[in-house]
């Protein structure tokens, strides 16, 4: 269950800190509000770079699997060669793994 935010509390910070604050929070996708609330109740904010260039490589990996299959589906290939798939997926697994050990030398997730 969500917890309603009916307080408001007010404080002062100076300019440096507040841009600081605010980089942060935008560098981890999260309102000013709700990153400095994690941050004071003690919970950690993770913020995993290059993810999204993972994502898109498994995108386009599946795109290139799903053409393949439909053409095999219709007869016109018979044969694959997947070496350069099989070397993209393994890259992709490396960082990942690479990743998660990151997220777990820090003790969280």
């Amino acid at each position: 269950m969500k917890q309603t935010k009916d307080k408001t509390y007010a404080f002062r910070v100076s300019e440096k800190d507040l841009v600081t604050i605010k980089n942060k929070a935008k560098k981890a996708k999260m309102t000013v509000t709700d990153y400095i609330t994690q941050s004071a109740l003690g919970k950690e904010v993770i913020i995993i770079d290059g993810l999204p260039e993972i994502v898109s490589q498994l995108k386009k990996i599946g795109n290139n699997l799903n053409q393949l299959t439909m053409l095999s589906h219709q007869g016109l290939v018979n044969t694959v060669k997947l070496d350069k798939t099989e070397e993209s997926l393994t890259a992709i697994y490396w960082k990942i793994k690479e990743l998660t050990k990151v997220v777990d030398s820090d003790g969280s997730v």
